[in-house]
């Protein structure tokens, strides 16, 4: 009897020890998913925010397209900068993308196609901070100053800042020492930490960034902001399907007409998407040709 207890306990072990096995060794198996057989199509947004920022800015309105598109998938791509991104969309690495104006008509370029835009144009117009003790006031005090931008490429965050600052007699070659720090952050945060004297971004980034941090923003102030110009576009690769951009634009175009889509573009900090074309661009057309007849050529 004691001989049987033994073998039997032996057999429980063995049994054991064959689970415990199969458990270590297990890996997730799945049935054949779907999504991996769809075609994907990559959306480059440009460096409004840093990349993990722009991931949750952005990727509930790639779920939202993703949600309404069964037979493809959109992935997000953040670019870790501006040349970054520039690169990308010059190898025409996006299928679609969101680059700001300037970049949306260098997308011509390339091979793409304008098929939309965010609206809000009111809202596309550059700052200029400083910290609230600064002792900058007038336009006199800049000389020798520094400042900084998240880009040479950035339209709204530095050409239309340096063109404002030309218009009110600044020699921005000469009379200010311009730092290109990457990122809108990078350039706010420049001035809190007085790394430099004063910081050009554009409203959007700066709304977020006074929600995201507000302890810091407290210690700044908008000195000055510019006038407007047409909002960043939606381009598409000149090899995507006729139908599916018009199936994307349709989406965007009329999201912020249920209440999901509405709380998606709150979270971006925009009213709605619209229809547009390169006709919709020629304002900024012709301010980029004056900016590089007046300021310096754009690289």
């Amino acid at each position: 009897m004691k001989k049987l207890n033994i073998i039997v306990f032996i057999v429980i072990l063995f049994f054991l020890n064959g689970c415990e096995d199969t458990s270590n060794n297990y890996s997730p198996t799945y049935q054949k998913n779907k999504v991996l057989d769809k075609k994907i199509y990559i959306l480059g947004v440009h460096p409004l925010h840093n990349p993990k920022h722009l991931f949750e800015v952005y990727q509930p309105l790639v779920d939202y397209l993703n949600e309404n598109l069964k037979d493809i998938t959109i992935q997000l791509e953040a670019s870790r900068n501006y040349d970054s991104f520039n690169e990308k969309l010059s190898l025409r690495h996006f299928a679609f993308a969101l680059p700001n104006p300037y970049q949306t008509l260098k997308s011509l370029d390339y091979g793409y196609k304008i098929f939309g835009k965010m609206a809000d144009d009111e809202k596309f117009k550059g700052i200029i901070i400083v910290r609230k003790d600064s002792n900058i006031i007038d336009f006199k005090d800049l000389k020798d100053k520094k400042i900084s931008y998240p880009a040479s490429t950035a339209l709204a965050a530095t050409m239309l800042p340096q063109y404002f600052l030309y218009e009110n007699g600044i020699d921005i070659n000469k009379d200010l020492k311009n730092i290109y720090v990457g990122s809108q952050e990078s350039a706010i945060m420049s001035v809190y930490l007085k790394a430099t004297d004063l910081g050009a971004t554009w409203t959007q980034p700066w709304e977020i960034f006074k929600k995201d941090r507000p302890n810091i923003a407290n210690e700044l102030k908008v000195l000055w902001e510019t006038k407007s110009l047409p909002n960043n576009g939606l381009v598409a690769r000149n090899d995507v399907p006729e139908e599916l951009i018009n199936r994307i634009g349709n989406l965007l175009f009329n999201m912020h007409l249920d209440s999901k889509g509405m709380l998606i573009l709150k979270k971006i900090n925009l009213t709605h998407f619209e229809k547009a074309n390169s006709e919709t661009y020629d304002e900024v057309k012709d301010f980029i040709n004056k900016f590089e007849k007046d300021i310096r050529v754009i690289k």
